[in-house]
C-alpha cells in the first residue's frame, strides 16, 4: 500500500497491484480460462507452461469475441470506475474469541480466574450439545474474501500497474482477482 496524491494536494491510501497479460488458456460455452503465461525457470515446476488458471464466466455477447490465445490485460479496464476484487485473505492462525470475534475481557481483578476465556458454552440437559455456529475459539483468517464496488484510482498502462483505493485481501506477491 502507498498514498496517491490528487491535484487538489489531498492523500488517498491506495493498493498497487500489478496486472500482468492473461493468455485465454481455453474457451467454453460460458466461460473462458485464463492464465498468467510465465514459465518458472528454477524449482520441480520446470515444463508448467502456466503460473496461475482461472475460470472466469462470460456473457453470450462476449464469448464471440474472445479467442485462444488472445492476450487480455489492463486494457478491460479503461473505462471502467469500480471494480470487485477477490482473493484469499492472510492466514492469522489459531485464535482466541477476543482476538476472533472481539469479545470483551473478563475482570482482571479481585481473584478472576475468566480473562480472555468466551463464557458460558451450551445449554442445560436439553439439548445437550453446543449449538452449531458458536463463537468459539479457532484458525483465523486463510478465507475467501471479496470487496465489492472498489475505486480504481489510476492505471500505468506502461508498468501494467493498478491502483485501488483501499485494502485488498491477501498477503504480499499473492494473486488477486479483479472482475469489471
Amino acid at each position: 500500500m502507498t498514498r496517491f496524491f490528487s491535484d487538489d494536494g489531498s492523500a488517498t491510501a491506495v493498493t498497487i497491484v500489478q496486472v500482468p497479460d492473461n493468455e485465454v488458456f481455453a474457451k467454453k460455452q460460458d466461460a473462458a480460462v485464463l492464465g498468467i503465461a510465465e514459465k518458472k525457470k528454477y524449482g520441480k515446476n520446470i515444463n508448467k507452461k502456466f503460473k496461475a488458471r482461472k475460470e472466469f464466466p462470460i456473457t453470450e455477447g462476449e464469448a464471440k469475441d474472445i479467442k485462444v490465445g488472445e492476450k487480455i490485460g489492463l486494457s478491460i479496464l479503461e473505462n471502467a470506475k469500480e471494480c470487485t476484487v477477490s482473493s484469499t485473505s492472510k492466514g492469522k492462525g489459531f485464535a482466541g474469541v477476543v482476538k476472533r470475534y472481539n469479545f470483551s475481557r473478563g475482570p482482571e481483578t479481585h481473584g478472576s480466574h475468566h480473562h480472555r476465556k468466551p463464557g458460558s458454552v451450551g445449554a442445560c440437559v436439553k439439548p445437550g450439545r453446543v449449538h452449531r455456529g458458536k463463537k468459539l475459539p479457532g484458525r483465523m483468517g486463510n478465507e475467501r474474501v471479496t470487496i465489492k464496488k472498489v475505486k480504481i484510482i489510476d492505471i500505468d498502462k506502461d508498468n501494467n500497474l493498478l491502483a485501488l483505493k483501499g485494502a485488498v485481501p491477501g498477503a504480499k506477491k499473492s494473486f488477486v482477482e479483479i472482475y469489471v
